[in-house]
């Protein structure tokens, strides 16, 4: 259970990083109710996730998953460049992610 807390985790970083953008954009509550709530549950997430799985690995897949999901956002829905070395980059990160599943 602690892997799909950790997965949960990662993915909630991503909505309060999309919150943030939102907030530099918009200023509104809508804005900061994303940032504020995404963070939250994703720590909180994390949190749990650490009870079970050690620091470096929590802290790692945790990380990947939000730059991954940061990345990917920005390049469907801000215009962020989709250049072929981006998402070779993208991939080596996923497959850290899996080979530290793999040996954790």
């Amino acid at each position: 259970m602690a892997w799909v807390y950790l997965i949960l985790a990662g993915v909630f970083e991503v909505v309060g990083v999309t919150g943030m953008n939102k907030v530099v954009k918009d200023k509104n509550l809508k804005a900061y109710l994303i940032l504020f709530s995404g963070f939250i549950c994703s720590f909180s997430l994390l949190s749990l996730a650490m009870q079970t799985l050690p620091a470096g690995t929590s802290y790692a897949v945790w990380t990947g998953i939000g730059t991954i999901g940061g990345t990917i956002v920005g390049m469907l829905f801000y215009g962020d460049a989709k250049d072929w070395r981006r998402i070779l980059f993208i991939g080596l990160i996923v497959l850290a992610v899996i080979g530290l599943k793999t040996i954790s």
